[in-house]
């Protein structure tokens, strides 16, 4: 049977998703919690986890999405002494145990026909935050929000957004895979600045607190969200957005880029530790998901 994962993760000491011989990742981790759970031998059937969306180093998940394809017999043995209890929960409970506290197991669940956590995906939701105003720096969020020296402009950033919104090819943002291509569609870009409120004020007793700043107060976040990404996409489009934003390179520099796909030096990826992904999200009806799997499997091209 096709199980579906969903769990979340803190990037920071993990090499990424992708499995990498003597490097600890997220995908080796769940691998070996797997492993233990269902006392894996080498005479069982192999299990492969298929991902919404390999994440680089230092790059975090709020929402993942993973399938595996296991033997129900094999399942079963998730269920030990938890009498009652249904495979699936009995497997959920036991990773929940086993996985180290920077992994969390939101949900396990049998997966309907024809879903494939990767190509049955409608959208990928990303947030990339940033920390530009050094009252507001807090030390709690170091390992998710970005530092920048240099106090960015709102309004440039909101234009520079406005440009990467639809089907284009990123190729001065990305890389593409072995024959693969850089074109995706985005449907949303836009950025945006935490409020700094002050003040709480209890709507019962009238009374407040002050000084008590939410976590994240004054943070620049940009979200975007598209069909898929290619590799290094969001880090690069964040990256140049933000020397616009510093006014180190001009909006019609960042336009021309998307215009005119070309990798060069000046349109990097930014450090990774201020992106997470956010949410996948897949067709409402089920009768949708081989669908949508065969189509996104197509080359993309511009027409």
């Amino acid at each position: 049977m096709r199980l579906r994962i969903d769990f979340a993760y803190d990037g920071t000491d993990f090499h990424g998703w992708a499995k990498q011989p003597g490097l600890r990742t997220v995908q080796g981790v769940i691998d070996a919690a797997l492993l233990q759970i269902l006392r894996l031998t080498d005479a069982d059937p192999e299990i492969r986890l298929t991902v919404a969306g390999r994440t680089d180093t230092g790059v975090h998940a709020r929402h993942q999405v993973c399938h595996l394809d296991v033997d129900e017999r094999i399942l079963a043995r998730a269920m030990g002494h938890l009498n009652g209890v249904a495979p699936q929960a009995a497997l959920a409970h036991r990773m929940r145990h086993v996985l180290p506290d920077d992994i969390s197991i939101l949900s396990v669940c049998g997966a309907p026909e024809g879903f494939d956590a990767r190509f049955s995906a409608l959208e990928r939701t990303y947030i990339f935050r940033i920390c530009d105003d050094w009252r507001y720096l807090d030390p709690r969020t170091r390992h998710y929000v970005l530092p920048v020296k240099v106090p960015l402009n709102d309004a440039v950033l909101s234009t520079a957004a406005d440009m990467i919104v639809g089907l284009r090819d990123f190729g001065s943002f990305a890389t593409p895979n072995p024959g693969g291509t850089t074109i995706r569609e985005v449907k949303v870009a836009r950025w945006w600045r935490v409020p700094v409120l002050d003040t709480y004020v209890d709507e019962h007793s009238g009374t407040g607190a002050f000084g008590a700043l939410p976590v994240g107060a004054g943070t620049l976040e940009f979200t975007i969200v598209a069909d898929a990404f290619a590799h290094n996409m969001v880090r690069s489009l964040v990256g140049a957005q933000v020397q616009v934003g510093m006014g180190k390179k001009s909006l019609e520099w960042f336009a021309d880029k998307l215009e005119h796909p070309l990798r060069e030096g000046s349109t990097g990826p930014i450090a990774p530790q201020g992106l997470t992904l956010e949410h996948v999200e897949y067709p409402e009806d089920s009768a949708a998901l081989a669908a949508r799997a065969q189509a996104i499997r197509a080359k993309r091209t511009l027409g």
